[in-house]
């Protein structure tokens, strides 16, 4: 038997006077493709970005309330080729109730021949979060509230640039990117030479306060045998983990790194979805956990990966997105850091603000998110 819907009714005396207690249903879904250049380019082992390429998503309901998403794509060429893929969705789902899960096994039938996988995973997740943005929304409250939480700062770290450059620049960089109070950061490695990459990690840890901490990333640049050696070169260098040294689902050797090292290992932002995370715990691949909202599943998803997290005793960091995971975060057991990056600062009305370190989660409705109309079209991809 289906679930039933879920009510919205008003909190105060002045929308009762728009409306009564009504099903949210789903109207329509939209798509715009954007292409936002970066303040700071990010250069990593795999490639160097310089312009973010977001797949914005509005989601309309019969009552008026909308809801907004959006995915990172990486590149142009997918945040362009998605628009037609919402589109299509939208038409599919019209017409039903608001209920994220049951929305959610529908996009899964709808995508299941080509798989939920990949892109496609990015535009159910968005959809997703912007059901929630309008249940939260309808409901009169914001997202975190709406989860059984409430807006509160949570720890942030700098996650703009730093990527692989010379030691001296990058020790610029990463003082640079204190401002505003960030009391952490993170630097990309993954040279040809690790001796390049550990020199960068003293010149950045040299500049930094002892106070400030120091987070670095391999995006899977590592063989197990090097990991193994580089990992523990690291330790005592006064880094607060090591994020995906290796291929991000070899777990049972990413559980030997873990065995092995002083310095905490991190994983996470690969999960696509609850089943290849439950692995990763189960093999004990890791000392943390850190969740993306495209790969995730959405706000659906990362509440479910939120609960699996706590029974292992793992601690949870966001992965991008840090408008919504600022909600997410604030309503997670284990709520460890926020991965803070700027990238959709120029298109959203109200970004993300960080005061101290701390980001500051929106107390205003749903998860926060307005698009800026003119530097929406300003960055539009035809």
């Amino acid at each position: 038997m289906a679930r039933s819907p879920p009510r919205w009714r008003p909190s105060s005396q002045a929308n009762a006077s728009i409306v009564t207690t009504e099903t949210l249903t789903l109207r329509s879904l939209r798509a715009t493709a954007v292409s936002v250049p970066m303040k700071r380019p990010l250069g990593t082992s795999a490639q160097k970005i310089d312009r973010a390429a977001l797949l914005l998503v509005d989601l309309e309901t019969d009552q008026d309330v909308g809801g907004r998403g959006y995915a990172f794509c990486y590149l142009a060429s997918i945040a362009r080729g998605l628009v037609p893929v919402v589109a299509e969705l939208g038409a599919a789902l019209a017409g039903l109730p608001l209920v994220p899960m049951d929305l959610a096994q529908r996009m899964a039938r709808h995508f299941r021949l080509p798989g939920l996988v990949g892109p496609l995973a990015m535009v159910a997740s968005s959809v997703d979060t912007a059901a929630w943005d309008a249940l939260a929304t309808a409901a009169d409250l914001p997202l975190a509230t709406f989860l059984g939480s409430e807006p509160r700062p949570i720890q942030a770290y700098n996650s703009n640039g730093l990527g692989l450059m010379a030691p001296d620049a990058a020790a610029d960089e990463a003082e640079a990117l204190l401002e505003g109070g960030f009391q952490a950061v993170k630097l990309r490695l993954g040279r040809a030479d690790f001796d390049h990459d550990l020199a960068t990690v003293r010149a950045v840890r040299h500049r930094l306060p002892d106070r400030v901490r120091l987070m670095v990333d391999f995006n899977q640049t590592l063989s197990f045998a090097d990991a193994m050696r580089y990992c523990l070169r690291l330790d005592g260098e006064g880094v607060t983990w090591i994020e995906e040294p290796i291929r991000h689902d070899d777990y049972p050797h990413m559980a030997l790194l873990a065995q092995a090292t002083a310095t905490p290992i991190q994983i996470g932002e690969n999960f696509a979805g609850l089943p290849p995370m439950a692995a990763a715990l189960a093999a004990g691949a890791s000392d943390y956990v850190m969740l993306d909202l495209d790969r995730i599943g959405g706000v659906t998803g990362w509440r479910s990966a939120a609960g699996l997290a706590a029974a292992y005793h793992r601690e949870v960091s966001s992965h991008l997105f840090p408008e919504v995971s600022a909600h997410l975060m604030a309503a997670t057991p284990g709520c460890h850091w926020l991965e803070y990056v700027d990238w959709a600062v120029p298109i959203l009305q109200e970004p993300l603000k960080i005061v101290d370190g701390m980001a500051i989660v929106p107390s205003g409705l749903g998860n926060g998110l307005r698009w800026d109309a003119a530097a929406v079209a300003k960055f539009r991809l035809d």
